[in-house]
């Protein structure tokens, strides 16, 4: 086993610690300067901080369960992407208790994207799953990345509708990442997975559990630039999502509907409480503009090679005429649809930067979305 075989098992073993958390794996983390073996030794050291079943299993983990979990990430287009990696989403870091490593089946890449949540009801109206399907089509084509939680009602008709637009979607599931709840998203899951990503902070074989579904939540609104809800009971998980997303300062969207539906009664709530009231995926699009470019610059101090890209997005919109790597981006477009593959090949920028620049440049109506998360230049 090589050092990085060895990293990626103490990664697992830390991860799998009883009662340890995130929280107190990543402090393990602050104090070792990151070194993930040097973490566990820190632990064992603090026997009476971590408990007795932390120290027992630290001692002695599970080597059959730390084989499957191998045996996993070993498969192709798999990942478990660590808080001490550079392309670690830069969003997540400012949220209570941020992951320590997520597990990921898919294109990790697509975490950097700029994203929008869309969550609600479970038990929603045809009305209220076609409007999912119309915002998550609309907010896709404009370049974002519409993320959800899997579930029943709103969570799945915008994923597949992103996903029948050509576009990827993200997953964050209450699960391990081989699990698919509920049972009837088994071919939902495997279009997320091979055209978007699906991610778990909760190892392989995790069941689902009630008090997983509010921890995926914060990780849901924390990668999103910003929360839609569409129908939401009062009692609804979905709340719970805007809740954090309007504490980690991202913008909250949600969608009115008719006094007489028990599921509007939620959204409504959230528009009294402050949340912008929005009527057409426009509107959110124009909202979440601002939080975008701030993404680029965040982006520009995480990923090498993006220095310059990422600069002319927190330029602004004012200053992309005379920016050089625009005017570069714009040239590499030419007049004919290319994909974001293509185009980081054409200009050597990551798919992040370039993700900003070209979201910039559909909001100055430069640029179009096109399926297959494609780019065309517009006349003019």
């Amino acid at each position: 086993m090589n050092g990085s075989d060895d990293d990626l098992r103490a990664w697992l073993i830390a991860l799998r610690t009883p009662g340890l958390g995130p929280g107190g794996l990543r402090e393990a983390l602050a104090a070792t300067e990151g070194r993930i073996g040097a973490a566990l030794e820190h632990l064992r050291r603090r026997a009476g901080k971590v408990g007795d079943d932390a120290l027992a299993w630290l001692d002695h983990p599970d080597d059959i369960l730390l084989a499957q979990d191998l045996a996993w990430l070993g498969e192709p287009g798999r990942r478990l992407l660590r808080c001490t990696e550079e392309d670690f989403p830069p969003l997540l870091e400012s949220i209570p208790q941020p992951p320590a490593a997520l597990f990921v089946a898919g294109d990790a890449g697509l975490l950097l994207h700029p994203q929008v949540a869309i969550v609600g009801a479970r038990r929603a109206s045809a009305a209220g799953q076609a409007n999912a399907r119309d915002f998550a089509a609309a907010l896709a084509r404009r370049g974002f990345v519409v993320t959800s939680g899997m579930a029943d009602g709103i969570d799945g008709a915008a994923h597949a509708a992103a996903l029948d637009s050509g576009a990827p979607t993200i997953a964050v599931v209450g699960t391990g990442p081989d699990r698919v709840y509920p049972r009837k998203h088994h071919a939902l899951a495997r279009r997320i997975v091979a055209q978007g990503a699906l991610v778990s902070e909760f190892p392989p074989g995790t069941p689902a559990r009630p008090d997983h579904f509010p921890r995926r939540n914060r990780i849901i609104a924390g990668l999103a630039l910003g929360t839609v809800v569409i129908e939401a009971g009062l009692q609804s998980g979905s709340l719970i999502t805007a809740r954090l997303a309007g504490e980690q300062g991202r913008e909250v969207c949600a969608v009115p509907g008719s006094i007489h539906n028990p599921l509007a009664h939620g959204c409504h709530r959230l528009i009294r409480d402050g949340a912008r009231l929005v009527e057409s995926p426009v509107e959110v699009a124009e909202a979440l503009a601002p939080l975008a470019r701030e993404l680029g610059t965040e982006l520009a101090s995480r990923l090498e090679g993006a220095k310059s890209a990422t600069l002319s997005v927190a330029a602004g919109p004012a200053g992309w005429n005379d920016d050089p790597d625009y005017q570069g981006l714009l040239d590499a477009l030419g007049h004919d649809p290319a994909s974001l593959d293509e185009l980081s090949g054409r200009t050597g920028q990551g798919a992040a930067a370039l993700s900003s620049m070209l979201l910039m440049l559909e909001l100055e109506g430069v640029v179009e979305g096109l399926p297959g998360n494609r780019y065309q230049r517009l006349p003019g």
